[in-house]
């Protein structure tokens, strides 16, 4: 089972060269080419060893840069597989603190998408700014998770053999050393934001419980709690309701909305009645691209996503 990745790393320093006053950062050189005209990964400053960040930008400590509203913005982003364009000059630009929804057929993209601002993959063109000066591009995956994003993928992965109180122990955004962190004694300040967290996600009540224990929808519960343990500014859901009872499904809808204002949301789902109870700007992914984007009644209505996708 693939553990969730903790925070490691601290924020990477604004970059130089963005024009003042901008909505949207400006380009950058990319980190070179090779003659497959692939992208290598950002080099490394070995002032700082192995592992650090990239040498066109040390890591500090300061936030996301959302002055101008957007928290995260795609630019023209291509990702090819094999000669396959899984996504094809994508652009997309999403609002601090918005809830948005990402709908579209099977290799539309949207798991891709997330892979590509997750830094899970590199892209062959194209940017991902996080706020108005952090490329992700640029940083490793977790360094992405440090800077403030977090992901929960279609499975759950949380830690079955432990209570569901150790899982948020071992998630909170501390100085992690291995396990021997879960011996380090709580402060009540820290004890208080797991109970507050478990009472988010309605497992309050399951604190001592085995998370082998839990059914399919409480794991998927666990998981994004131990997510919002690390205070992200941006959280990925991937098919959250995947599997849920009706009941799960409805609490699930109620956490998102509950949860966005203070976190962006992006939620990739099937479940159109889902979408439909949360959903606030629609966009619908088609070949790697943007093929529809506003409200839901108005994506419905679009005959391009009726062809493609709602009219299967």
């Amino acid at each position: 089972m693939n553990a969730p990745v903790m925070n490691t790393e601290a924020l990477a320093e604004p970059i130089a060269g963005r024009p003042a006053g901008t909505g949207r950062p400006a380009l950058h050189d990319a980190a070179p080419r090779r003659a497959d005209g692939r992208r290598d990964a950002a080099p490394v400053d070995d002032r700082h060893g192995a592992g650090a960040a990239p040498a066109y930008g040390h890591l500090v400590s300061s936030g996301v840069d959302t002055s101008h509203g957007a928290i995260l913005y795609l630019e023209d982003v291509t990702v090819s597989f094999d000669g396959f364009r899984a996504l094809n000059a994508l652009s997309l630009t999403l609002d601090d603190g918005e809830l948005r929804c990402i709908i579209g057929p099977n290799g539309a993209g949207k798991t891709t998408m997330m892979d590509a601002v997750t830094g899970r993959i590199r892209p062959d063109s194209g940017r991902i700014f996080y706020g108005q000066t952090i490329d992700l591009t640029r940083l490793a995956e977790a360094q992405i998770v440090a800077a403030g994003i977090g992901r929960k993928f279609q499975r759950p992965t949380v830690f079955e053999t432990m209570s569901v109180f150790d899982n948020m122990e071992l998630a909170l955004e501390n100085d992690k050393r291995g396990w021997a962190s879960l011996r380090a004694k709580l402060d009540s300040a820290q004890i208080g934001r797991i109970e507050s967290i478990l009472e988010t996600i309605n497992l309050r009540a399951e604190v001592d419980r085995i998370a082998g224990t839990l059914s399919h929808g409480q794991k998927q519960w666990l998981e994004i709690g131990m997510l919002l343990a690390q205070r992200p500014r941006l959280i990925l859901l991937d098919e959250p309701v995947a599997g849920m009872t009706d009941a799960e499904t409805e609490k699930t809808a109620e956490l998102c909305l509950q949860l966005a204002g203070e976190h962006t949301v992006v939620v990739v789902e099937h479940d159109m009645e889902f979408v439909a109870k949360i959903a606030r700007t629609v966009t619908v992914l088609h070949e790697g691209s943007v093929l529809a984007e506003g409200s839901m009644d108005a994506v419905r209505g679009d005959p391009r996503v009726i062809e493609v996708y709602l009219g299967r």
